[in-house]
């Protein structure tokens, strides 16, 4: 004969099974836990990070502030008070500096914007208000209106493409005044 006592130890029983089969372990879903889907899920500030190969410093990196979006189903890095980045390479630094700039972290595409200015270690100046550069094909691009001063030259266009030393520079719907040798 059952009576009411094992009839609530059945009903406990059951409850807390149905509890304990319900219950997931998704590392990914408890890291979220309190982060709204639109914030990041980090801030960093006074960013000066130093990139080194080989123990030697190949990019000096500075931001007053960066969000991190890694949370997003298209992750991204977003400067929003600007970037300065030094590239050093055999002892030669080339300047980039923007106002804003976004990484994307899947496309490895960075989009930097509003006074855009790089300058190389051979003195070439670039000014834009907005350029990309893709980082795994180590090129960069734009269609929007530029000005690229090269030696006496200072050539104003609506689109650049390069690489990212500047050896395949070519500026696109040329005006300006160009030296040209005779």
């Amino acid at each position: 004969m059952v009576t009411w006592y094992s009839y609530k130890q059945v009903f406990a029983m059951g409850l807390f099974f149905i509890t304990l089969i319900s219950c997931t372990n998704n590392l990914k879903d408890v890291q979220n836990i309190g982060i709204s889907e639109n914030e990041p899920i980090g801030v960093a500030e006074n960013i000066n990070l130093k990139y080194t190969d080989s123990g030697k410093i190949k990019a000096i990196l500075k931001s007053p502030k960066m969000y991190d979006y890694g949370n997003m189903k298209f992750p991204y890095n977003e400067f929003t008070e600007g970037v300065n980045l030094e590239v050093i390479e055999d002892g030669k630094k080339s300047v980039i500096i923007s106002d804003y700039a976004v990484f994307y972290k899947k496309t490895n595409i960075i989009d930097l914007q509003g006074n855009v200015k790089i300058t190389t270690h051979s003195n070439d100046t670039l000014f834009a208000e907005q350029l990309y550069y893709d980082e795994s094909k180590e090129w960069l691009f734009t269609n929007s209106p530029v000005t690229f001063r090269t030696g006496q030259d200072l050539i104003h266009g609506n689109g650049f493409d390069s690489n990212s030393k500047f050896t395949n520079a070519e500026v696109l719907e040329i005006t300006g005044l160009i030296t040209v040798d005779e």
